[in-house]
């Protein structure tokens, strides 16, 4: 037998409503079991389902128990017993076990057993029955043995219980045996043998007719409940319901069990049909969950892609935006400077204007000592010619009169040099002049450009500054876009969660009923 270990000596409580479910092939491996067993056995579905059942056996359970369960259930009948089970963990709990068979064309094709909390007086008992068990298999000797989970002794006793299990017809019977005995017994006298004889006939014929009277009013009612109880203990919803004939007790409890299988066959076959179509559904919604899950992940994925972008598109409008400003902060000192270099060029402009009147000035000095040279000249000639006139006397005025020409002749030189030099550097001063304003209208052109240039790339900052709001405001739309996705998607999950744990209960709803054989 499997020895689960390790145990432990704690006691595991469970409701007393509460109904442990389960069914098995006619080899012992679980097909289906219901949350409350495998709450209190410490399992979960998954790990019950194709195990064998005596994965929840305590090795504290004596060998005869499960011998008798399996005799019985293979033999087509009902088997109840008070059973200790292991845990998972080790801990233990008692229950009420109630196994049946499932038939098919008079053999088990599977077991269902369900079970109930015992009482305590019956754990007692179970455990000095289990003990007393344990004792006689260590000493080797068979006083007692279980037979359909009652007690059943051997040798005189077994025969007393024989006779203590009787049917009523059978008690019936040995019971007008023995009124007959005693009556041939009184009719072996001579003097009676005449009287007694058609007495005995009599008293024979009253006894076929009670026992026949009896086997119609009670024992064929009472084995045709047996039956009906059977098939529906059995989950075996097939057989035919006759209508009950008579009016007696019997007779209204056999009605009362038609009523009760013609009710199963209806609740159960409207149940299998709703299942069916709860099946559809769930499996439905599941598929489209499914299908909805798998759209909404695109869609989340996009959405991250989109809002990846969008950072992107975020940092580089920012660089953007601080290349426009480095740029807008250049284009404004180069104003600055080209501002600066349009004031120097004016003063320059100034300057050489001054330089140009200066100028205008100087020729008019050099005229005046071009008309001084020229007077002197002149007067120096008139001297030379007197002193000539004077003859001895004049010679020395007439040679200062040479000097003084040739000064005179050297200052008109110089004056003319003067003037030449005047007059080009006029001309140098009137071609910076022009080359000024020429300069100055440039530098103008250029301030008035970089003045466009500061207000276009104002301009295009204004629109970086409004754009980078535009993108933080579609950033914000995607990520709460993204937000509700992702909400979306975990209601979609929980959705096709539900949808699946819809559809497994309603497969385990579906198992739970299809122990239940109806008619074609």
């Amino acid at each position: 037998m499997r020895q689960n270990l390790p145990v432990t000596d704690v006691e595991y409580d469970y409701p007393d409503h509460e109904l442990l479910m389960s069914t098995t092939d006619t080899k012992g491996t679980i097909t289906h079991c219901n949350e409350a067993f495998c709450r209190t056995a410490g399992f979960s579905v998954d790990d019950l389902i194709g195990q064998p059942h005596n994965i929840i056996r305590h090795p504290d359970m004596p060998a005869e128990a499960f011998r008798d369960m399996w005799a019985t259930v293979g033999h087509g009948r009902s088997w109840t017993g008070i059973v200790k089970n292991r845990r998972s963990n080790g801990d233990y709990y008692w229950v009420r076990a109630n196994v049946a068979p499932i038939m098919e064309n008079g053999k088990p094709t599977a077991y269902m057993s369900v079970r109930t909390k015992p009482t305590a007086e019956e754990v007692q008992a179970a455990q000095a029955l289990h003990a007393a068990l344990h004792a006689q298999q260590a000493a080797g000797r068979r006083d007692f043995y279980l037979h359909r989970g009652a007690v059943r002794y051997t040798g005189v006793r077994n025969w007393l219980g024989k006779l203590h299990r009787l049917s009523l017809t059978q008690r019936l019977a040995l019971m007008l045996a023995g009124w007959l005995g005693l009556a041939w017994l009184s009719g072996l006298r001579a003097d009676t043998v005449g009287t007694q004889a058609w007495q005995l006939g009599l008293l024979a014929s009253a006894a076929g007719v009670i026992l026949l009277y009896v086997h119609k009013v009670f024992t064929r009612p009472l084995a045709e409940a047996n039956r009906q109880a059977h098939s529906i203990m059995i989950c075996d919803l097939t057989r035919p319901v006759a209508l009950s004939q008579g009016r007696s007790a019997i007779a209204r409890q056999n009605e009362q069990l038609r009523q009760v299988l013609l009710n199963l066959r209806a609740v159960i076959g409207d149940a299998r049909v709703e299942i069916g179509e709860v099946g559809k559904v769930s499996s439905s919604l599941a598929q489209d969950a499914g299908r909805l899950s798998r759209r909404t992940e695109a869609q989340a994925s996009n959405l991250q892609e989109t809002a990846a972008s969008m950072e992107q598109v975020s940092a580089m409008v920012a660089q953007s935006m601080e290349s426009v400003r480095s740029v807008l902060d250049g284009s404004q000192r180069s104003a600055q400077l080209a501002g600066a270099g349009g004031l120097a060029i004016a003063q320059v402009g100034t300057a050489m204007q001054n330089i140009e009147q200066s100028s205008g000035q100087m020729r008019q000095f050099v005229e005046v000592i071009e008309g001084i040279a020229a007077q002197t000249n002149i007067l120096s000639l008139n001297a030379g010619v007197e002193a000539a006139r004077a003859g001895e006397q004049g010679k020395g005025f007439a040679i200062v009169a040479s000097e003084v020409r040739a000064l005179a002749q050297r200052s008109a030189a110089a004056a003319r040099q003067i003037r030449a030099l005047i007059e080009l550097s006029g001309e140098q001063v009137d071609q910076g002049v022009r080359s000024v304003a020429e300069v100055q209208r440039a530098i103008g052109q250029v301030v008035a450009s970089v003045s466009d240039v500061n207000q276009l790339m104002a301009e295009l900052d204004l629109a970086t500054r409004e754009q980078t709001i535009g993108i933080e405001q579609v950033n914000r739309a995607v990520s709460e876009l993204d937000r509700l996705t992702q909400q979306n998607a975990a209601m979609v999950d929980a959705t096709a969660a539900s949808a699946e744990n819809l559809t497994q209960n309603t497969g385990v709803l579906d198992r739970t009923l299809a122990v239940f054989r109806l008619p074609a």
